[in-house]
């Protein structure tokens, strides 16, 4: 793709750090007010307007969309690896569409989902369809092809369960789903709770040669006649489509682009409202960290449900990026990255977290010769990312020939230029690590589904931890200081509140919910993101807790559980799950933890001198709960506290094992594999008390000390 130099131009401002020493955010004087700190911006754009776009007539994602399939007609854009019936496996290479197959297969169906819609008697002219699958490249062709007619896009997480998909449904008003071929049966399950359901799009064939009233169109139909509900394949749109003659009906940029709900830990999900506005400037301020760049590669994996793995995608493709989608088996992900070989990496912590703890036991960990020449890379580079701003660096000459090399392909990663963390924030640790081991620009970022999923990140001559960087070019930042949990914007030595964010980014209200909405949004557009952040002296953003998800000990001490079970689930392969709860009348924290039985097999079988298969998981179970393997347990948590300087009230005293004690099934993570901190704590409230009574049970009374 060819950029205009205006594009261009705005790239380098948008990637280019300050002078070595300068703040990457800079206040705007003049602009504080009473418990709020100056209004912060990115510092090459403190004095003019906010990023809204690159692309100076392109004001809404149609355009971008438009303007890119005709920009690379003949080259490849979405790519998939197919599944071989002969063998039942996935073959080993990619098979791609083009732009130009893309354009003609995407515009047949928005006129095929418009005129299946005219034909049920909707006449409203812009209206939401459900996305429910998993990612695929069917999956973009259906975003690119709502746009074309002005349609929106209303997400499902592939996870879901009944009762989520059925509340989102009604108050979405569905009459249409777009869905993968397994979540056929659970809508025509709800759909009698559903009564504006009428449509269902499946992305597989439902035709295969299959003989008179056998095929799956066939049987399904039978079962959706009696609830009213008609079925089609995707070609069938497309071709119904193709034959209408509708024409395209491009959106404006104050129509709905999405409305996505968001995976709440506590009631029902919300309906945030994105508009093509809000879009265009998300994927322009995402694209101006030039991260992707003409003729990349990148994999898409990150739910599509999901506003973050969205923006990716489709920055990646506006940028001239081919995209490719994983097979579906997020477990074997290692695997698609060696077959695609992508050029960048977009992730969140916890696969990096995985990551780490992985690489760590074959290099650092390792014994002999390995282990030492590992020890001695990893630590020559962590002592260069100290230096200061301007000489700090990941990369050596010698070691990124004869190790770093090794270390990336085994994962896959070996053409990756850039890897980029987000939706939490990333343990220090595992950052400096991970940095060290691969010897590329690895940021990390802070966004929401409110704000496009941007809005803080980090630059490429800043490598330092623990922060998120500089506020970005769409957006502009201030602190409001939160007494309540004794944050405040004079707080030495650096500001701490509430972060607050507003800009063209900005979201534009809760669907259909005008309380949460008023909560949330100020009049003039701040948005309170609720996250407690403090800003330091270069400007950076870091998140020391959550407003809601704060837990008070009977002595007063606040606690952030989800800084503890990141900074414990990033320092050991051990784990798999935790969650760190403290009741309000405790003065200490207790945990449930979820162990990865491929390594606490052998871990419990040395420390109880017998042999534990990681298959028998109720051997395994109660191996991990016996009292000698949690003694030796105990005392490594209180190392990897010590090494992360935990406060004694901030240390686990007590906790249970299990397998995989939470689940989307189980109703205690979110689609996103966030804890329901109220449900989880409630369904293990017979454990956690029992972890008390045995705090209690040792606790040596004090006059017993006389």
């Amino acid at each position: 793709m060819t950029y205009d130099p205006q594009v261009k131009a705005l790239i380098e401002k948008g990637s280019t750090p300050p002078p070595p020493g300068s703040p990457y955010s800079l206040p705007i004087p003049g602009s504080e007010r009473e418990n709020r700190t100056p209004i912060y911006r990115n510092w090459a754009f403190r004095d003019g307007p906010l990023l809204e776009r690159l692309e100076p007539n392109a004001s809404t994602l149609h355009d971008l969309f438009q303007l890119t399939l005709q920009a690379r007609p003949n080259k490849r854009l979405l790519g998939w690896r197919p599944w071989n019936p002969a063998s039942k496996t996935w073959d080993a290479k990619y098979v791609w569409l083009t732009g130009a197959e893309v354009a003609e297969r995407s515009k047949n169906l928005g006129a095929g989902i418009a005129e299946l819609h005219q034909r049920i008697g909707v006449t409203a002219l812009k209206y939401g369809v459900g996305i429910w699958a998993q990612n695929r490249p069917e999956w973009m062709l259906t975003e690119i092809a709502l746009v074309t007619q002005s349609l929106f896009a209303v997400t499902l997480y592939e996870t879901l369960g009944p009762q989520t998909s059925e509340y989102i449904l009604n108050h979405g008003e569905l009459s249409c789903v777009v869905c993968s071929l397994p979540h056929v049966p659970t809508l025509l399950q709800i759909a009698s709770r559903v009564p504006t359901l009428k449509l269902i799009i499946t992305l597989d064939p439902l035709d295969q040669g299959d003989m008179a009233g056998h095929s799956k169109r066939d049987l399904l139909n039978k079962l959706a006649a009696d609830k009213g509900i008609q079925i089609f394949s995707i070609t069938e749109v497309e071709a119904l489509g193709q034959q209408s003659g509708r024409p395209m009906r491009p959106p404006q940029s104050t129509d709905i682009f999405t409305i996505n709900y968001t995976s709440g830990t506590t009631g029902n999900p919300k309906g945030v409202v994105l508009d093509h506005a809000n879009a265009v400037a998300g994927v322009s301020c995402a694209r101006s960290a030039d991260t992707v760049r003409d003729g990349d590669v990148h994999i898409s994996y990150l739910p599509l449900a999901h506003i973050y793995g969205r923006m990716i995608d489709q920055a990646a493709i506006f940028s001239g990026a081919t995209v490719g989608y994983f097979h579906g088996d997020i477990a074997a992900l290692v695997e698609d990255l060696k077959i695609l070989k992508p050029t960048n990496f977009m992730s969140v912590p916890r696969l990096f977290n995985r990551f780490q703890a992985a690489i760590s036991q074959a290099t650092v960990e390792a014994d002999g010769v390995r282990g030492a020449l590992s020890r001695h890379v990893v630590n020559t580079k962590k002592a260069n990312m100290k230096l200061p701003v301007g000489k700090a660096n990941n990369t050596h000459l010698l070691y990124d020939r004869i190790w770093t090399p090794k270390v990336r392909a085994a994962v896959g990663l070996d053409r990756v230029r850039s890897m980029v963390s987000g939706s939490a924030q990333l343990d220090p640790d595992v950052h400096t690590f991970l940095r060290a081991a691969f010897g590329i620009s690895f940021n990390q970022g802070f966004g929401m589904t409110e704000t496009y999923a941007v809005g803080i990140c980090q630059y490429n001559n800043d490598f330092s931890t623990g922060n998120l960087g500089a506020i970005m070019p769409s957006v502009e930042a201030c602190l409001e200081s939160a007494p309540d949990l004794e944050y405040t914007v004079h707080d030495k030595p650096n500001p701490r509140g509430e972060l607050l964010l507003r800009g063209p980014i900005v979201f534009k209200g809760y669907y259909k919910n005008d309380e949460e909405t008023q909560k949330t949004l100020e009049s003039d557009g701040w948005f309170h993101t609720g996250d407690i952040c403090e800003i330091d002296s270069l400007g950076r953003f870091k998140i020391i807790d959550r407003k809601k998800n704060v837990l008070k000990l009977a002595q007063g001490e606040y606690i952030s559980p989800e800084r503890i079970e990141n900074v414990y689930l990033g320092s050991t392969s051990l784990l798999q799950m935790a969650f760190v709860h403290g009741d309000p009348s405790k003065d200490c924290l207790v945990a449930i933890f979820g162990i990865d039985p491929e390594t606490f097999a052998p871990y419990a079988s040395k420390i109880l001198k017998t042999t534990i298969s990681a298959s028998d998981h109720s051997a395994l179970k109660a191996a991990a709960n016996d009292p000698k393997v949690k003694k030796t347990f105990l005392k490594l948590l209180d190392d990897i506290g010590k090494r992360h300087k935990f406060n004694g009230y901030e240390k686990v005293r007590n906790f249970h094992m299990d397998i995989e004690p939470f689940s989307v099934d189980n109703e205690l993570f979110t689609p996103t594999l966030k804890i329901k901190r109220p449900q989880t704590a409630r369904a293990f409230r017979k454990e956690i008390d029992a972890l008390y009574e045995e705090i209690a049970s040792q606790t040596v009374p004090a006059k017993a000390k006389l």
